[in-house]
């Protein structure tokens, strides 16, 4: 509305011109709320309570005669209670542009009174105890003017004549001495724990050295024995090459032996064995035909010796069957030679040597003898009387026994 005003949160609005009166002042305070000004009647102005800084630079002599710089900085404002409002809007209504420089003239004559007080020392140590004193000794004249003082405090203190500087020379110089002891015992245990540091540093490089000397041994064995592997599994395929080539070339003259002992050894032994029983074959067969050749000539001489005995014997007697059986008796040593010279020429094998050649010429006579003894007997009673009365050529009446060949009587059976 054209006629209703109404204040910033950190203003208060003064109405004068109103019969409505608080607070013994001829003007209203509104704060908070708005109003209806009449026109022309009224009159509304804008306070502000807004927080204000002031700076205050200001030259004081302390206690000791030194002069001092000092720098300060307050932060005040309007109080908000109405008497407050009253007393700052009767003094700065006008000049609230200029509030902060009046209210820093103020305070500066407060801070050269408490400081003209105090020595430099005190000053420097116990700055809140200044500021403490300086709002106390402003506090009446900061109320008559509405005015309240949040802070105050003191930013520096510039001493022209040295003092300050020379009043901190001694203790700047102590603090030097222990800085500098501090710093050489800092620098010596340092340097000890840099020496440490380096001793450890070293001792860690040798280790790491001579671990690393180990791994490169051992990587270098390894690529070693990696490098060896090869030519060790062709030595050994070569070796078990060589081995399998030994083995085969033992069974290959194992069975190159068995193959010439069953070959050639074994065959030569058997023909050799063979010739050799070939040979004692041919050397028997010599013997045992000369040993039958002499036997038949030993026998057919017996015989005829006993055939001439005998017949001497029946032509005395008369005996005419003997005279038949001489003719035969004398064509018996023919017979005999006949019979040598065939069995001489026949491709005979006598298994049982000379004792099988002796049976058989032995039967061969016995034979003869047999026919001859069958010649010899009488047809008739008187024959066998003149027979009996001359009797064989071996005196008992029967045909004489075949003399024994090698000590053995000559085989009766017929040689097949």
């Amino acid at each position: 509305m054209l006629f209703w005003h109404v204040p910033a949160p950190n203003e208060a609005m003064l109405i004068s011109g109103s019969k409505r009166q608080a607070q013994d002042t001829q003007f209203r305070i509104v704060t908070g709320h708005g109003s209806f000004v009449m026109p022309i009647k009224q009159k509304a102005r804008m306070l502000s309570l807004a927080l204000r800084e002031a700076e205050i630079v200001e030259d004081c002599v302390t206690q000791q005669g030194i002069r001092l710089n000092v720098r300060a900085v307050t932060v005040f404002k309007v109080g908000d209670d109405a008497v407050s409002i009253a007393n700052a809007a009767r003094r700065f209504l006008a000049e609230q542009d200029r509030m902060e420089e009046l209210v820093g003239r103020i305070f500066a004559g407060h801070l050269r009174s408490i400081i003209g007080g105090l020595t430099v020392e005190q000053i420097i140590r116990e700055r809140d105890r200044v500021a403490q004193e300086v709002k106390q000794g402003s506090h009446s004249e900061m109320e008559k003017l509405g005015i309240v003082v949040d802070a105050l405090q003191i930013q520096e203190i510039e001493d022209a004549t040295g003092y300050i500087q020379n009043l901190a020379a001694p203790h700047a110089a102590a603090v030097a001495s222990q800085a500098r002891i501090a710093q050489a015992k800092s620098d010596q245990e340092a340097a000890e724990r840099e020496q440490q540091a380096a001793a450890l540093k070293a001792e860690y490089e040798r280790d790491t050295a001579i671990k690393r000397a180990g791994f490169h041994a051992e990587t270098e064995q390894v690529n070693a024995r990696a490098a060896q592997a090869g030519p060790l599994a062709e030595a050994r395929a070569s070796q078990e090459v060589i081995e399998e080539q030994t083995s085969l070339a033992t069974r290959q003259a194992l069975l190159a032996a068995q193959r010439l002992e069953a070959e050639v050894r074994r065959p030569a032994d058997a023909e050799a064995y063979r010739q050799r029983t070939l040979a004692e074959a041919s050397r028997d067969q010599a013997k045992f035909e000369a040993d039958g050749s002499a036997y038949a000539e030993r026998t057919l001489a017996q015989a005829q010796a006993d055939a001439n005995s005998a017949r001497a014997e029946s032509l005395k007697n008369g005996n005419q069957e003997l005279i038949a059986a001489n003719r035969t008796v004398e064509n018996l040593p023919a017979l005999a030679d006949a019979a040598a010279r065939g069995m001489a020429g026949a491709n005979l094998t006598v298994l049982n040597g000379t004792d099988g050649l002796n049976e058989m010429v032995a039967g061969l006579v016995s034979q003869g003898l047999a026919i001859l003894n069958s010649l010899q007997r009488p047809g008739a009673t008187g024959a066998q009387g003149t027979a009996g009365t001359t009797g064989p050529a071996n005196g008992n009446g029967t045909a004489p026994t075949p003399p024994s060949v090698n000590g053995k009587a000559p085989a009766t059976s017929d040689t097949k």
